[in-house]
């Protein structure tokens, strides 16, 4: 029986992956946290690898606090790219699958049409400086690799933009919500069932994708569609981004192009409203 092992197992993908796990008897999963794998300790780390010998790594753990990062460079860069070299190289060596998952956060912003895998990168902020730098450690140390970019994830599980605006909605009268930053979010929930389509499949193509649910929204107007399919009464404003400063930048324009993922993969890709409907459930 393959052994799948999924870092970050308490985090969203994680959890989703959990879910669906029981759909795939035929694997022996193990599900880590940072207690079974230390994404920050690489001495241990690579004892953890050696003792779990997976064949195959979903690597779903990272450093995701976006702001903090500003000020914790150096942990960001040990979980978000030493680790990830770490791990490259040990599936490199030990021939086992690798499917290290990535963020819309390697662009600038700067673009005003769908980025696709071969768009020019440039991070704006020390996040997605961290998970390029993952990125390049990746291929050039398991060049077999694949790495998904993904963006605006949310899920039933953990903390995210879906649960804090549904929060926000019931506890106050208006909110106000960011309108100048253009992407499309992702349910964690499909991404974990296009891994497992990957993962199936006949063909393992090497290389870097794009996943996120279909269409082209702002913040303001993803808010605007969990006001109408939660029922909730508060009223939502649009504010631009200069009105909402944070510690780390943002891209403005981080619209992923998953044509490459749809066309290889034969992946049909929900709307981002159909799968936010099954949060609602």
């Amino acid at each position: 029986m393959r052994k799948i092992l999924v870092t970050g197992a308490n985090g969203q993908l994680g959890s989703e992956l959990s879910v669906l796990s029981v759909s795939y008897p035929e694997f022996e999963w193990i599900f880590a946290d940072r207690t079974k794998i230390t994404l920050d300790n690489l001495e241990l780390l690579n004892d953890q690898l050696n003792e779990i010998k997976p064949n195959i790594i979903f690597n779903c753990g990272a450093y995701t606090a976006v702001d903090k990062a500003e000020t914790e460079r150096e942990l960001a860069f040990t979980i978000n790219n030493l680790a990830v070299e770490l791990i490259a190289k040990y599936t490199f060596e030990n021939n086992v699958k690798l499917i290290h998952i990535s963020t819309d956060y390697v662009f600038d912003g700067s673009s005003s049409s769908a980025l696709n895998e071969e768009a020019k990168t440039n991070p704006i902020n020390v996040y997605g400086e961290s998970k390029l730098a993952g990125e390049i450690a990746c291929l050039r140390e398991n060049p077999d690799s694949i790495i998904i970019r993904t963006s605006w994830v949310y899920s039933k599980f953990g903390n995210n933009f879906v649960k804090t605006m549904q929060r926000l909605m019931q506890e106050r009268d208006t909110i106000n919500v960011v309108n100048d930053q253009i992407g499309s979010p992702t349910y964690a929930a499909d991404l974990a069932q296009a891994m497992m389509v990957i993962l199936e499949s006949s063909d393992w193509i090497p290389g870097i994708y794009n996943y996120s649910n279909e269409d082209e929204v702002s913040w303001y107007e993803f808010a605007l569609s969990i006001k109408e399919l939660g029922g909730y009464n508060c009223n939502v404003g649009g504010i631009s981004s200069s009105s909402y400063l944070t510690p780390a930048k943002r891209p403005k324009f981080s619209l992923l192009d998953k044509k490459k993922i749809k066309t290889l993969y034969n992946l049909e890709i929900p709307n981002y409203k159909q799968s936010l409907k099954k949060i609602f459930i």
